[in-house]
């Protein structure tokens, strides 16, 4: 994974992670308690959750985690709690760029159209899904 730094000029912010959670195919915006989600199939798979402490929220399994954090713990780190326990990632977005911004979000929709075909949920298929992974 290696993931280099950006500079303070050139870090991501919400703006950057709507938009780039916005690009994935059959990828929507809605509101979670008040807070901006972003759902594939009707599901989340990322929210905007903890903007105001630079974060941007990734639900992934434990081991995708454990992947994240093990490889940039500047970047990603597990959110306090049972839904951290559970896979949910914080990524720091002042720390991020765009390439590992986009890999993080394309990870956590990808698990979530997967986990919508397992209980026949309609969404965008793996096929397409890793379509568009190859296509970016």
């Amino acid at each position: 994974m290696n993931y280099e730094l950006r500079t303070a000029e050139h870090a991501m912010d919400a703006n950057d992670f709507r938009r780039i959670a916005l690009s994935l195919e059959g990828a929507e915006e809605g509101s979670h308690f008040g807070q901006a989600d972003f759902r594939v199939g009707g599901r989340i798979f990322a929210t905007l959750a903890a903007e105001k402490q630079g974060y941007g929220n990734l639900m992934l399994t434990p081991e995708q985690q454990a992947a994240f954090v093990a490889e940039a713990p500047e970047m990603f780190l597990a959110i306090p709690g049972g839904w951290g326990r559970n896979g949910a990632t914080h990524v720091r977005l002042a720390a991020a760029n765009e390439d590992v911004l986009l890999g993080a979000l394309r990870s956590a929709w990808k698990l979530r159209i997967e986990k919508n075909q397992k209980v026949g949920r309609r969404s965008v298929s793996v096929k397409s899904a890793n379509k568009t992974k190859a296509k970016k």
